[in-house]
Formats: structure tokens, C-alpha cells, sequence
């Protein structure tokens, strides 16, 4: 039944042009000209359509994502931050006092909706549940979405000077200073590379985009506090360990025509979906861009290279739908 209604939203979003969460997540990768490495200014990718979300919203403006079903309508922490930071992108660009305002919203939403985890840390919870691997009881947090909203709540500090938001930064950020298994989203393997976890299972999978994005938010943090009194010492050093996590594990994700998802620890691997190969190419600029670090714009190439072949497009295809029949 997982799979079933897996492939049900695909048809729906795709072959039907319903609205469903997918038609979100799925605009098409891009980097943000303006962004400087080094500064806490424009984000790294544009989410200019999502900043423009032509789906549902609540009565104060917040974005809802449609999972249909049982499910319906929910927040999703990471959408709203991703809504937020494409308004806070065209805000810079345009002056548009309305875009804004946008940002605002979301930054006081994110401000307000922390919770506490079950070990007392500050989490942005999925309150539904999620079909993964395991399923994913709600409430769940996530890595990826405590990247995301730290990486809005710094720019909005910057913006404002309200030290609130900086401070709901910093109640976020901790998670990343725990495990997994002490209520945190860090994960160090047998081989002491750091992982921060989209997906908090056992064992864990490393999704490579969620573990990027997360990445960023740690990074936001120390350039928002690399100057003021606050301590910047933890986020550099997570964000230093991240980068060497990705540098020696990132040709565990290439298979030679196409990147992998994840590493599922199944016998047939996770390959990407065009889109989240495309988006993996896009973070690995984006990551060269920050921290100078060769590999990336090397795999970026080399993995932009697979996707110009009709043949590596249809064998990630076919090997991506027997996965998603077979395991999850």
C-alpha cells in the first residue's frame, strides 16, 4: 500500500497536473547569482517559484502542503522555510516591501512553532506521519529542517536586530551538537565522519541533499555569530567535519552513470530521481562556491556529464522505479 499510493501522487502531481506537495519541492534547481560565500546575504538557491506557492495557505498566510488522502493539508516546517527564503531572494532583489513582509511571517512562525523533543531539545516538528523506510511517527523533526529555518531565522535577525530570532537560531542549532540516539540529528560512523540526518532511522541512510541543506544552516550560523559575542565555535566545527564527511564519502554516490539518493544499505541502491540528481549537481556548486574544496565542482561536472546521456536517463529511471517497487 506505501508504494501504491506513493506512485497514486506521482500520477496525480505529474500525468494530471493536480497540486499535491510534490508540485512544491519540485522547481527546478538553481543557484543564486547573488549570494557571496562568506556573507550572510542572499540565499544559496533562488526558490523563486516557491516563493510564489500556488497552493494552499492558512488564514495568516502560512504555506500548506497537500498530501491528499488520510493525510490532507499540513505545515511542513521545511516548506515554510523555503517559502520564506525565496521571499527574503526576491525581497533583496526587488525591494518589495510585501516580500518582505512574507519573510517576517515565516521567520515569526519558525520562532514560534520550536518544540521540545523528547530529550528537551528545540525541534520544528512534522506533525503527521510519513512513509519512509520506517515509518515516521509523527512527531518527527528533521535535519534538513532545522538547517533550513536556522538559515531563515539568522537572515531575519540580520535584517531586524531582534535578538529573538537569534535566539531561537541558537536553540536549534543544538540538535546538531547531540546523536541521533540522544535526540540530536548527528550521526558519526565507524570511520568518525559526522552525517547530520534528514530521516531519523536506524540504521541511518544518509540522504545526501538533506544532509547539504542541513549543512548550510550550520554554516549560516557561524557567519551570523563568527562576529559578536555569541559562541561560533561549535557551528564552525560541525560545519568543517560536515565538509570532510562529504569529501571522502562522495563517490560512494556515484555509480558510475548517475548519483544515488542515499546510501539505503539495501541490495539495490536508492538512485536519484532527475530531480534530486540535478539538485545534487546544483548543492555541489554551491558547496564549491563555500568552501573552495575541488572535489565538488569535479563530481558536479562529472555528474551533470550523466545527465546528457538519453541512455544513463533511462537506466537512473528504470532503476529508480524497480527500488521504489521493491523497497520503499
Amino acid at each position: 500500500m506505501p508504494r501504491l499510493n506513493y506512485y497514486r501522487r506521482i500520477f496525480s502531481a505529474y500525468l494530471l497536473g493536480g497540486k499535491s506537495h510534490l508540485t512544491f519541492w519540485h522547481e527546478i534547481p538553481a543557484e543564486n547569482p547573488n549570494a557571496t560565500p562568506g556573507e550572510l546575504g542572499d540565499y544559496y538557491m533562488l526558490f523563486a517559484e516557491k516563493a510564489d506557492y500556488r497552493g494552499a495557505y492558512d488564514a495568516a498566510g502560512i504555506p500548506l502542503l497537500d498530501y491528499h488522502g488520510q493525510i490532507g493539508r499540513q505545515y511542513n516546517p521545511i516548506a515554510i522555510a523555503q517559502y520564506g527564503l525565496g521571499n527574503y531572494n526576491l525581497f533583496r532583489r526587488t525591494a518589495d516591501p510585501s516580500r518582505r513582509q512574507k519573510f517576517f511571517l515565516i521567520a515569526d512562525w519558525l520562532s514560534a512553532h520550536l518544540e521540545q523533543n523528547a530529550r528537551g531539545l528545540a525541534v520544528w516538528n512534522h506533525h503527521f506521519n510519513w512513509e519512509y523506510r520506517d515509518t515516521l511517527k509523527a512527531p518527527w523533526y528533521s535535519a534538513l529542517a532545522q538547517g533550513q529555518g536556522i538559515s531563515m531565522l539568522v537572515r531575519a535577525h540580520k535584517e531586524s536586530g531582534d535578538v529573538r530570532y537569534l535566539d531561537a537560531a541558537t536553540r536549534a542549532l543544538a540538535v546538531f551538537t547531540r546523536p541521533v540516539d540522544s535526540g540530536g540529528v548527528a550521526f558519526t560512523d565507524d570511520h568518525g565522519d559526522l552525517w547530520f540526518e534528514e530521516y531519523i532511522v536506524s540504521p541511518p541512510t544518509h540522504i545526501l541533499n538533506g544532509f547539504i541543506w542541513a549543512a548550510w544552516g550550520v554554516y549560516d550560523y557561524f557567519l551570523a555569530t563568527k562576529d559578536s559575542s555569541a559562541k561560533d565555535g561549535p557551528a564552525r566545527e560541525l560545519f568543517t567535519r560536515g565538509v570532510q564527511t562529504l569529501v571522502r564519502n562522495l563517490d560512494r554516490y556515484d555509480l558510475g552513470f548517475w548519483s544515488l539518493y542515499e546510501q539505503s544499505g539495501t541490495r539495490l541502491p536508492m538512485v536519484a530521481s532527475p530531480f534530486y540528481h540535478q539538485l545534487h549537481i546544483v548543492q555541489l556548486r554551491i558547496m564549491h562556491r563555500l568552501t573552495g574544496e575541488t572535489v565538488f565542482a569535479r563530481v558536479a561536472d562529472r555528474w551533470e556529464d550523466y545527465s546528457r546521456s538519453r541512455v544513463n536517463r533511462t537506466r537512473a529511471l528504470v532503476s529508480k522505479s524497480v527500488f521504489k517497487l521493491c523497497y520503499y
